[in-house]
């Protein structure tokens, strides 16, 4: 039974009372014979991308080098891709030229997967299914279409969507075809960064993410891409508190952190990525901070945006915490301040949970029951908790001690702010202003 949406219906509807055959293709066939709803709507068709876009209202030309534009409908966007053959591939991405053609089974033999060489006509009911695709996803293999090493070799990127759909599906990746991917990893170094960012976000969401991973480690991929995290492969934990090495552990605290995030995913992945430079003996010697600096790189590296390093950094930096009955509320109020805010606090110990689970550990949730409470209790009393919570601001110092813009205000404020966090009561306009007059 397959899961339709009426745009995609249609598109293959309109097309083919213009005399073009149109099919679904590809991802939403996969997912509709998995009982999945689709993500993304393909529809392949005989019409020239000048031709598709004369017959609907609002098209993008998105791909249209490729043969695919963008078409815009009251329920979605859908890709439409006229029929091609490739010709050869010069830079590992893409091909030298592309042929159209009004030929639906040339255009399947092009494509990388038999599980998305899949072409469906809701109108007739047909299915197209070349290379065995259906029987590839009743087996729940990942194979290519023809020979992997030129499949591979065609396209660098593909290698890494063998294992983001393993990932993704569950599925094993066919024996040749996982034992092509390394040996064609020459094609992979071809990959722009941000098509692997894209992929490694995508295994992001899958149920596991270590499926894809292992996969990548095993065949070499993750020695082009995150060499780091190769590096924790073998790398013992003490086995008081740890089952796992820091790779294992990685892999699994990052399965446990929620799927719709991929900052807390990848926090999660990297929390630890600065154990294997860190470690004496069964000591660990400030792999938090050595480990912001390395994952700042790797973030860096795969394109990730400034904001996502930021809250991913942060939130690696701050997951060896360790809370006790005995602070104090202003030692409470420091934490909040080191962390970055209040905003950080529930994905940091979501991390922390994560971090558990990896070592296949029940956190004692009690203490952060206990400190949970606190921070609430004090953001209810409106502490202030960094410096725009204060009652004065840089205009009043500057006026006070008759300076200039510059360092030396800021460090004043950060100055009120300690005297702050210690007594909440001396957030007061009047006696800030005297406090002001005491800085040295």
């Amino acid at each position: 039974m397959f899961i339709l949406r009426e745009g995609a219906l249609n598109i293959i509807k309109a097309l083919k009372e213009k005399g073009f055959s149109a099919y679904l293709v590809g991802g939403c066939i996969r997912d509709s014979l998995l009982g999945k709803e689709p993500d993304e709507w393909d529809i392949t068709t005989a019409a020239k991308p000048e031709q598709v876009s004369k017959i609907f209202i609002k098209v993008i030309p998105t791909g249209i080098e490729y043969g695919t534009v963008t078409v815009i409908l009251p329920d979605g966007q859908y890709e439409v891709t006229t029929f091609r053959s490739d010709e050869k591939y010069i830079d590992g991405r893409h091909p030298a030229n592309v042929v159209f053609t009004d030929d639906i089974h040339g255009d399947l033999s092009r494509r990388d997967f038999t599980i998305n060489a899949l072409a469906y006509d809701p109108e007739t009911d047909r299915l197209i299914d070349d290379f065995e695709g259906q029987k590839d996803l009743d087996n729940k293999k990942i194979r290519t279409v023809g020979n992997p090493v030129e499949r591979f070799s065609e396209d660098g990127l593909r290698p890494v969507r063998a294992c983001r759909f393993a990932a993704k599906l569950e599925f094993e990746i066919e024996t040749e075809t996982f034992f092509a991917i390394s040996k064609t990893l020459e094609v992979v170094k071809k990959v722009a960064p941000e098509r692997i960012h894209d992929e490694i976000v995508k295994m992001l969401s899958a149920n596991k993410p270590s499926i894809g991973f292992e996969l990548m480690r095993k065949s070499g991929l993750l020695r082009l891409i995150i060499p780091e995290l190769e590096d924790c492969f073998g790398v013992e934990q003490p086995p008081r508190f740890h089952k796992y090495d820091v790779y294992w552990h990685s892999l699994y605290s990052c399965d446990a952190a929620p799927r719709d995030s991929y900052v807390l995913r990848l926090a999660a992945l990297l929390h630890d990525i600065g154990k294997p430079v860190c470690k004496v003996g069964y000591t660990f010697y400030n792999h938090d901070r050595v480990g912001v600096e390395m994952a700042e790189r790797i973030l860096k590296r795969l394109k990730f945006s400034n904001d996502g390093i930021k809250k991913i950094t942060n939130l690696i930096g701050n997951h060896m915490f360790e809370y006790s009955s005995e602070w104090s509320d202003a030692a409470v109020r420091r934490f909040i301040r080191r962390i970055g805010g209040v905003e950080n606090i529930k994905d940091l110990f979501i991390l922390r949970q994560s971090d558990a689970k990896g070592m296949e550990r029940e956190i004692e949730s009690e203490y952060l029951t206990e400190l949970e409470k606190r921070i609430n209790k004090i953001i209810e009393e409106e502490n202030a908790l960094d410096v725009s919570g204060l009652k004065v601001d840089g205009e009043d110092v500057m006026r006070i001690l008759n300076i200039p813009p510059g360092p030396l205000v800021g460090r004043v404020l950060n100055f009120l702010l300690e005297k702050v966090l210690d007594d909440p009561k001396l957030n007061e306009r009047e006696t800030l202003l005297e406090l002001i007059k005491t800085y040295e």
